[in-house]
């Protein structure tokens, strides 16, 4: 390029660009430099992209002893800054400027770029590896910014940029490797796709307050994400469209505190076959509508959901099926307005409040160590009872188990009662006259000592009908005395001798009623005899 066809504008920044010295070309009126009226400068504020395309790629030799760089603010540039699989190995600096053209980074292997509230009608970086920052804090970028398949060893500055490609990629990021931290906060917003599938991030990734707007689909696409440390999506954040964070992995702890989802008749977080090496917060006012899913995830410490609201009323709201996880803090700011999924899942402590529990639940499979508060067995009965699927057999074991492991064996047979009796609501007619028989005599054989109670009706039976028809004497040689009450104690005793039964012989309908004493009476006694056997050896 030849020196002398350059403008003064340009001229500046040629002779500035050895020693790296910045060239401000702004007004110093802050109307007049809003960038917004940026095609109304003249043109001693334009400069050519190909003048910077010349400079940063080795038309000028750096001054010895100095650092030389591409310094530039306030300036617009026109033509297209392609640097598309250049070597540069000076910084990149511009602050305030705008740009006619997206510029093409593509491949190129940059030292570190800076581009600070300036505004660009796109940016396609993909491939990029950046030996230092990208920071764009501040810029406005429409039409996409690329970065697939981008390397940066150092931070990744994203504060405060607003991307602007409705219905498009606002940000394309897929595979992108950033080494240090990722910021997309204090003002971040985005309207499009925010896009960052199998990305790489060595540090934090920070969407702490950012707006992200994508009705129609994935507002924030992170399936199969690395993140080395946190994750936050807290302090305002919000989403329109769909958050999927599939198959994610989270080195620290991931924050939706507050956080604000909504993607109706759709899933508003998917973070399926997530893994979190410490917490999950989606509490404190964060609320979702639509669904919220972590199916398959692992959770190494807390997932917790307090003061959470949820709603999504013609289908599941939460789904933590298969999840693994230390804790579980299910304590939401009010029902969670359709279904709760819990089946499947392995949790070591279930923290709830009855007054929190949604409607509609789904608990087959699931497993817990200790559930906090135990609650008596008739308000967590309650609790099963609101499963959609109907009678299941495992959530009962389970909850029993639960009981007898506190030392509150009552609870745990009064589960396994409702689990009988819930059961023969599925019988066959005759299944369920003897499962009705079984559960008015002895409670299913976990009330076995209603059994006594019986008992005592029989013998009470027995000696008022032996008290109006004497049975006849065996032995007429003998004129024993006859005592109903003893007699029919004798008929009920399955042991022993109380000198009645062997002298004394009822005849036709009467025979027929010592007999159903003697059979009712062994049966019964041997249903108190175990029940009085299991609470001695728990004693």
């Amino acid at each position: 390029m030849n020196i002398e066809d350059l403008t003064p504008p340009e001229r500046r920044l040629w002779e500035a660009f050895p020693k790296g010295e910045p060239v401000d070309l702004s007004s110093g009126d802050p109307a007049y430099d809003d960038l917004a009226r940026a095609d109304h400068w003249g043109h001693e504020r334009t400069v050519r992209a190909e003048v910077l395309v010349a400079l940063l790629v080795g038309a000028v030799e750096p001054q010895p002893g100095q650092v030389a760089a591409v310094r530039l603010a306030g300036a617009r540039v026109t033509g297209s800054l392609n640097l598309g699989h250049a070597e540069v190995h000076v910084p990149l600096a511009l602050t305030g400027c705008s740009f006619d053209e997206a510029p093409h980074l593509y491949w190129a292997s940059m030292n570190s770029v800076h581009l600070m509230r300036c505004r660009l009608p796109g940016l396609i970086a993909s491939g990029t590896r950046v030996d230092g920052h990208l920071w764009l804090e501040g810029s406005r970028i429409s039409g996409g910014l690329w970065l697939d398949g981008a390397n940066i060893t150092g931070i990744l500055n994203m504060s405060g940029v607003q991307l602007i490609n409705p219905g498009g990629d606002a940000l394309l990021a897929d595979r992108l490797a950033v080494e240090a931290n990722v910021y997309c906060d204090q003002g971040f917003t985005a309207s499009g796709e925010v896009r960052l599938p199998g990305a790489r991030v060595g540090g934090q990734l920070i969407f702490r307050g950012a707006r992200l707007h994508n009705p129609s689909g994935a507002a924030l696409y992170a399936s199969r994400l690395d993140v080395a440390a946190n994750v936050f999506c807290d302090g305002g954040f919000t989403a329109e469209g769909e958050v999927r964070l599939r198959g994610a992995r989270v080195g620290g702890y991931l924050s939706l505190v507050g956080a604000k989802l909504s993607a109706p008749q759709s899933t508003a977080l998917n973070a399926d076959d997530l893994a979190v090496e410490t917490d999950v917060y989606c509490s404190d006012g964060f609320s979702a509508v639509g669904a919220v899913s972590f199916a398959g995830a692992r959770v190494m410490g807390q997932l917790s959901l307090r003061g959470a609201l949820l709603r999504n009323e013609h289908g599941t709201a939460l789904s933590v099926q298969r999840l693994q996880a230390e804790e579980l803090l299910l304590r939401t700011a009010e029902p969670i307005r359709g279904i709760a999924d819990l089946s499947y899942a392995r949790i070591n402590l279930l923290r709830d409040d009855a007054a929190s529990w949604p409607e509609r639940l789904q608990l087959d499979g699931l497993q817990y160590e200790t559930l906090d508060p135990p609650l008596t067995a008739r308000e967590r009965l309650d609790w099963l009872h609101r499963d959609t699927d109907g009678y299941a057999p495992q959530p009962y074991e389970r909850l029993a188990q639960t009981y007898r492991a506190l030392g509150l064996d009552s609870d745990g047979r009064s589960v396994l009662l409702a689990k009988a009796r819930d059961r023969r609501a599925t019988q066959s007619l005759p299944r369920k006259i003897i499962g009705w028989l079984q559960d008015v005599l002895v409670g299913y054989g976990y009330r076995p000592f209603r059994a006594a109670s019986w008992l005592v009706g029989l013998l009470a039976f027995g000696t008022i009908v032996f008290s109006l028809e004497q049975p006849a004497i065996l032995n007429e040689d003998d004129h024993p005395h006859f005592n109903a009450f003893f007699y029919t104690l004798d008929l009920i005793l399955p042991i022993g001798n109380l000198g009645q039964e062997g002298l004394f012989a009822p005849k036709g309908i009467y025979q027929w009623i010592a007999n159903f004493i003697v059979a009712a009476g062994l049966i019964l006694g041997l249903t108190v005899a175990a029940g009085a056997t299991r609470a001695l050896s728990r004693e």
